[in-house]
């Protein structure tokens, strides 16, 4: 059996050199773009600008109305104060220190002591605890 197809239009031949081609193209992109000098640019001198013509602007005069307050009556006045001789005689109530000192005997009742009666826990049985729970539905 003949191939059909020419052997020079078979371009599976040629693809390491064309893998090649493309990396000396992208090496060369790149030296190029690295030794590439650039300046910096320079502008002429600017015009001057005059800024005062625009900042001068027109503000309307306006003026402000206050709103009238009412008028708050005066506090009452005081009643008269009556001073009253201080003529009765007040016991005054002597609270005495609950704290203690060192040299004081401190005199302790007897304890008495309540005995508790302790709980006995019963032991629950594994079998009961063995048992796997079913669902409803779940057989």
């Amino acid at each position: 059996m003949e191939i059909k197809k020419n052997p020079k239009s078979n371009l599976e031949n040629f693809s390491k050199t064309f893998m090649l081609i493309g990396l000396v193209l992208a090496l060369f992109i790149t030296y190029i773009a690295i030794e590439q000098k650039t300046y910096d640019k320079t502008y002429g001198d600017l015009a001057v600008v005059n800024m005062n013509a625009e900042m001068e602007e027109e503000i309307p005069i306006t003026e402000r109305i206050e709103p009238v307050k009412p008028k708050t009556p005066p506090p009452p006045a005081p009643e008269k104060i009556e001073v009253v001789e201080d003529e009765k005689e007040v016991e005054e109530t002597v609270i005495e220190s609950t704290e203690t000192d060192e040299s004081e005997e401190v005199i302790v009742e007897e304890i008495v002591e309540i005995e508790e009666v302790e709980e006995v826990i019963e032991d629950v049985s594994f079998m009961i605890i063995e048992d796997v729970p079913v669902f409803p539905g779940c057989k």
